[in-house]
């Protein structure tokens, strides 16, 4: 494969396109691909600028809501990079939605990959950057390699990558494992044994996030070999106390078919002669008959764990279960049991109700600052109800642009508008049928849009756009924001009516700097992130307390970038005030931590009296850059530009 010219490039791609060239090797999904990015993202083959990447903000939002994935995948991330960083590898997970979250890659080589785009936060879905590796996969949700001159653009023609997906216990795809060279061989079968490795190591990663998100269930480890049952069984299948399935990894699905589907455990194996429970209780290996099939599968039955209680509500999850006398035995204790046993009462008593409320068809509305964990604990509420087996679809009311927001959440007809999907698409609405809708930041959805979602909720249906009939949905509907509503529905920026039908319960979530169990709260977010870095460290008691003395205007997310960024380049066993970023060293400073009432150690708060007010200041603070004028009053970049408008706020360069 010698050296392509950008022209060169281009004529290929539209020579492939049209029919006239030959397709490359792995030609049905390339072509497609290209197909796509050329005529519909109407994206430019020649194109020589690198890929879009998010602000450190934005980066920490995204982060910030995958960190149980982060934390399953940390050491696979580690393990791979290390056997192949020797050929210059550089090893990238992404979201769902192709922004990189996290990378291996050497120090030495990190400026080499940075100018390719192969960095922290870049994003690689195919309608930003065309056909790559990562963009095909969460395409065709199957593994690819996409070698040199089989990128869309001429800017990655130097390239190589190897991805494959990685599926949610639910079936959905959370995400992708890429590995790629700036240089390599010509010869794409050079390549195999990295995509080997990548699939492999993809397998690891779900595997793992898998058995992290069911640890309250009764777990099911198997494989066709007894001999291999113990060190590396395929199969995994999830199960509650009756025995219903909950969840089953990828393999045991497509070895499993009567898996696809809700059913029961006796459904899929003949276990007449075989009690479970008991097998747990003696950790031996059966072999079970598979009653489609006939055919055997070894297996080790394993009881929920059930860890000793942490006094923090970022400790790991338990699986203590209420009394079989309970009126609400039908309730998992879980994942809410790291709130449950918070040594802060707020929070204890927050849990307390939400494990009340949950399935009641009522209503929680969470409150509190930015960061405090409203998301975690909206998502620890739907996994202790009934419907934890069922979708938890979040929201993030103010990421969404306000063009976009309306279909986003009620989905549209086939043709609604132009550039709209042939087949049309579901909303964000129909897609939480039967499970969880989580709105979060809900004081920033539009006044024409609370309309339409205060139907949702009284009559049980959405209309979507361009449609011609609206469809039902069954939903449990949690929100979250940070502003006052009460104070905006006497203002007129928000319907009183949808107010009141939201706020069935109202919880409010404290900010770190108020709660109690501060100290234990620290631990834990340190334990997780330290695991998540691969290494065995300890915290310099001196920076705990200075730590426990900040005031955080972040919160917990803010809290754990600051120890993940600590940990990430910990040279030592014990991680110190050196490790910590300068500019948050700075604040830590006694005197500075000592004062925790200090202006500009507090969160912003938004008071709609004097809103414009403060968004003004802080533009001015920041010589009118957006994004780091909304870092500085914690919100998104999107919210804030949504903000400006309304208020009708001018810089000084525009009239």
């Amino acid at each position: 494969m010698p050296y392509v010219s950008q022209n060169q490039h281009v004529e290929r791609v539209r020579g492939a396109i049209e029919g006239r060239l030959p397709a490359p090797a792995d030609s049905a999904r390339l072509v497609s691909s290209w197909q796509r990015s050329f005529e519909q993202y109407r994206l430019d083959p020649g194109a020589v600028i690198g890929p879009r990447v998010l602000t450190s903000a934005e980066l920490r939002d995204v982060q910030g809501k995958e960190e149980a994935f982060l934390r399953a995948s940390g050491q696979c991330l580690t393990r791979l990079h290390d056997m192949i960083r020797v050929a210059d590898y550089c090893v990238m997970l992404t979201d769902a939605h192709g922004v990189t979250i996290d990378y291996r890659i050497d120090r030495e080589r990190r400026s080499d990959f940075k100018h390719a785009g192969l960095y922290i936060g870049s994003c690689w879905s195919e309608r930003e950057e065309g056909t790559c590796g990562v963009a095909n996969v969460l395409t065709d949700l199957a593994p690819i390699t996409v070698h040199k001159t089989d990128h869309f653009r001429a800017a990655f023609t130097t390239l190589t990558c190897s991805a494959a997906p990685i599926f949610a216990p639910t079936g959905d795809m959370i995400g992708v494992l890429d590995a790629s060279a700036v240089r390599s061989p010509d010869n794409r079968d050079s390549q195999r044994l990295v995509f080997q490795l990548v699939r492999q190591s993809a397998g690891l990663i779900e595997d793992g996030y898998f058995l992290n998100q069911t640890t309250q269930h009764w777990m099911l480890f198997g494989h066709a070999s007894r001999n291999f049952v113990e060190a590396q069984p395929e199969v995994l299948i999830a199960f509650d106390e009756s025995g219903n399935l909950v969840a089953a990894n990828r393999k045991a699905r497509e070895c499993i078919p009567a898996l696809n589907g809700p059913r029961h455990i006796d459904d899929v194996f003949d276990t007449a002669d075989v009690h479970l429970h008991d097998v747990a209780r003696t950790d031996a290996i059966v072999c079970l008959r598979l009653r489609a099939t006939g055919s055997t599968l070894y297996a080790r039955i394993r009881a929920p764990l059930k860890r000793a209680s942490r006094t923090s509500a970022s400790a790991a999850v338990g699986a203590a279960r209420l009394s079989p006398n309970s009126a609400h035995d039908h309730l998992q204790v879980g994942a809410l049991s790291r709130f449950l046993g918070s040594a802060d009462s707020r929070i204890a008593h927050n849990a307390s109700v939400a494990m009340r409320l949950i399935g009641k068809r009522l209503p929680i509305l969470i409150l509190g600052e930015t960061g405090v964990g409203k998301e975690v604990f909206a998502r620890a509420a739907h996994d202790s109800g009934a419907r934890r087996t069922r979708p938890f679809i979040a929201v993030n009311c103010g990421a969404i642009p306000e063009s976009l927001i309306e279909s986003e959440l009620f989905g549209y007809a086939p043709g609604a508008f132009t550039g709209a999907r042939s087949r049309g698409a579901r909303g964000k609405i129909a897609q939480a049928h039967t499970g969880t809708l989580f709105l979060d930041e809900i004081g920033d959805m539009p006044l024409n849009l609370q309309t339409r979602l205060l139907r949702v909720l009284a009559e049980g249906e959405v209309m979507p756009l361009g449609g011609d009939a609206p469809v039902r949905v069954d939903i449990d509907v949690i929100c979250a924001t940070h502003r006052d509503l009460a104070q905006m529905v006497a203002e007129g920026s928000f319907r009183e009516d949808l107010y009141y039908r939201l706020s069935g319960a109202c919880l409010p979530m404290p900010p770190l700097r108020e709660r109690a169990d501060i100290r234990d709260v620290i631990a834990a977010v340190f334990d997780e992130e330290a695991q998540m870095a691969g290494h065995v460290l300890t915290i310099d008691p001196r920076l705990a307390e200075r730590l426990a003395s900040f005031a955080w205007p972040g919160n917990i997310r803010q809290l754990r970038n600051v120890l993940r960024y600590a940990c990430a380049i910990c040279d030592s066993s014990r991680v110190e005030m050196r490790h910590v970023a300068p500019d948050v060293a700075a604040r830590l400073d006694p005197e500075a931590a000592g004062n925790r009432t200090l202006p500009a150690m507090l969160p912003p708060q938004y008071d709609s009296r004097d809103e414009r007010t403060r968004i003004v200041e802080a533009l001015t603070r920041h010589q009118w850059r957006p994004n780091a004028a909304a870092q500085a009053l914690g919100i998104s970049r999107a919210t804030l530009y949504r903000r400006i408008a309304k208020l009708e706020i001018v810089g000084p360069h525009r009239s």
